[in-house]
């Protein structure tokens, strides 16, 4: 399984990115892919989550603004999207594209040392 992101950069507040994850190996469509992100100094977070086939996308139930965030599969199912609108300060983070073998849940987005698949990670900067 390879995860590849990209997308990200240094953004003004109130603008808004697409984050792509290209991905590729995966076995079935009913597996669970991910984004989290992690800010510096704090813990890696979740975000949200849907299957790979493209099926219900759940996002963690802590997200804040959780308006601003939008997962989903490209139409071919081979890149994974986070869009994030009205970007704020506090989204300046590493964010990272992860897969597992296992069935989606809004749950498990708080396990990421579960998720067996990661990517090297995008960066944004909100300023």
């Amino acid at each position: 399984v390879q995860l590849v992101e990209s997308g990200g950069g240094s953004v003004q507040a109130g603008g808004s990115l697409r984050l792509s994850c290209a991905h590729s190996g995966y076995p079935t469509s009913r597996h669970c892919m991910g984004w989290f992100r992690q800010a510096p100094g704090r813990e890696r977070a979740g975000i949200a989550d849907m299957y790979v086939g493209g099926s219900r996308p759940m996002y963690h139930d802590d997200l804040r603004d959780r308006d601003r965030f939008t997962i989903f599969q490209g139409e071919d199912k081979s890149t994974l999207y986070l869009e994030i609108s009205s970007l704020k300060s506090e989204d300046t983070a590493t964010y990272y594209c992860a897969a597992v073998e296992e069935s989606c849940y809004s749950w498990y987005l708080d396990r990421s040392s579960e998720w067996k698949y990661w990517g090297q990670g995008t960066q944004v900067t909100v300023s």
